[in-house]
């Protein structure tokens, strides 16, 4: 048997793969464009531009470029009007601003579990979690993998409520005949640094409502009207505008979504069937009604039990020898995160609201199983490689199960 690179062997790999982000001359160009134009923000013309292309192709009538992702999920939040201790289910596998945003908006995060094959949202335990304070439904398109939006707006539309899609890792991404984003009532993207598309932080809002549109545009720009005077302020908004920098970064990112989402999938499909021949690790289950998906990152099961029972935290010490850089991605549910018993205001450390929500009684088994055991990540820009790539992690996976004595 071949010898593990953890225990001195030559490692499967020793190149490395794509790096992130990917730019040439035209960002460069961009940015020269912007510096000599003097228009760095108010006045100029990028940051509407992109919008309106960002939007159009997410097939959404109207988009709301801001500050980041988080803001973006706190101004739509506060567009559909959550009143003080209305309720937001949220799945617990997924980024702290899915929470706090809701918190910022002065509601109370419900969770609701994840579906063990997809991590997405169980549409089943959100319709479970609706109480009568219920406003709005957040799904996360975990890792760019779109959520059953079928049966999350059917929940929503017999119950009466918002749906604010967290889109912030899912550029790019499809299910059935529209891109998400736009199925629900608002998408919210982000375009961090280690997003599909990006310019280091920034966000934007989707929507096909138009009311929606105005005031998430006032919200992100001082409390401001489309027909208003400059110094007329009508909400209580903030200043949350991306600047024409960024802007200008991201319609050049944005033209070259299209290719690299294409072979993102090409190479994660291939992934996908190469590693579902592995015992002990099950990749994340696509819907036959997903055209695309963004695989912001290409997650998996592994199961120990596979392994001869080899704990996943010594699979992935193992892997990364090999050359396959992964992580077990979040390590701690959402709802064990310490920040939930720390917060010291409105609304979950209030008197006018009732009694504050314990978090920590609360059991959400199929989350805390990803988070602690079974759940693997790899990085999007690994899926802008080759072929030849992709069976670099079939092979190194298959040299740890096969040498897996060594570890135990």
């Amino acid at each position: 048997m071949t010898k593990l690179a953890v225990k001195g062997g030559d490692p499967v790999r020793k190149k490395p793969f794509p790096s992130w982000p990917v730019y040439d001359e035209k960002e460069l160009n961009a940015l020269r464009d912007v510096l000599y134009s003097s228009a760095w923000g108010i006045g100029g013309k990028r940051k509407s531009e992109f919008e309106e292309k960002f939007a159009a192709y997410h097939t959404a009538k109207y988009g709301v470029a801001v500050t980041s992702g988080t803001t973006a999920l706190e101004i739509a939040l506060r567009a559909v009007g959550l009143g003080a201790g209305d309720e937001v289910i949220i799945p617990p596998y997924t980024f702290m601003a899915t929470a706090t945003a809701v918190i910022m908006a002065n509601a109370i995060p419900v969770f609701a579990d994840i579906d063990p094959e997809t991590y997405c949202i169980d549409p089943a335990r959100v319709e479970e979690a609706i109480t009568g304070k219920t406003k709005v439904i957040i799904p996360v398109h975990i890792g760019g993998c779109p959520a059953d939006m079928d049966r999350i707006m059917t929940v929503a539309e017999n119950h009466g409520l918002k749906v604010v899609e967290d889109a912030a890792q899912a550029h790019g991404a499809q299910f059935r005949e529209k891109m998400v984003g736009s199925i629900g009532h608002m998408g919210c993207f982000s375009f961090q640094s280690s997003k599909n598309v990006t310019s280091g932080e920034g966000g934007i809002i989707l929507t096909n409502d138009r009311k929606l549109y105005e005031l998430c545009w006032s919200l992100h720009n001082c409390g401001r009207t489309m027909q208003g005077a400059w110094y007329e302020h009508h909400l209580l908004g903030g200043n949350y505008r991306m600047t024409e920098f960024q802007a200008a970064l991201l319609l050049v990112q944005l033209g070259k979504l299209e290719e690299q989402t294409l072979r993102r999938n090409e190479n994660g499909l291939y992934l996908s069937e190469k590693l579902s021949g592995i015992d002990g690790i099950k990749p994340q289950r696509r819907d036959e009604r997903v055209v695309s998906h963004a695989y912001h990152l290409f997650i998996f099961r592994y199961d120990a039990d596979g392994f001869d029972g080899l704990p996943r935290s010594r699979f992935i010490e193992a892997l990364k020898a090999e050359g396959i850089p992964c992580s077990p991605g979040y390590g701690i549910p959402l709802h064990r995160m310490p920040f939930l018993e720390t917060v010291r205001r409105c609304p979950l450390s209030c008197p006018y609201y009732g009694e504050a929500p314990d978090y920590k009684a609360i059991s959400l088994p199929v989350t805390e199983k990803a988070c602690l055991e079974e759940g693997v990540w790899l990085g999007q820009s690994m899926l802008l490689g080759t072929k030849e790539d992709m069976d670099d992690i079939v092979h190194a996976i298959l040299k740890v199960k096969e040498n897996v004595a060594e570890l135990l």
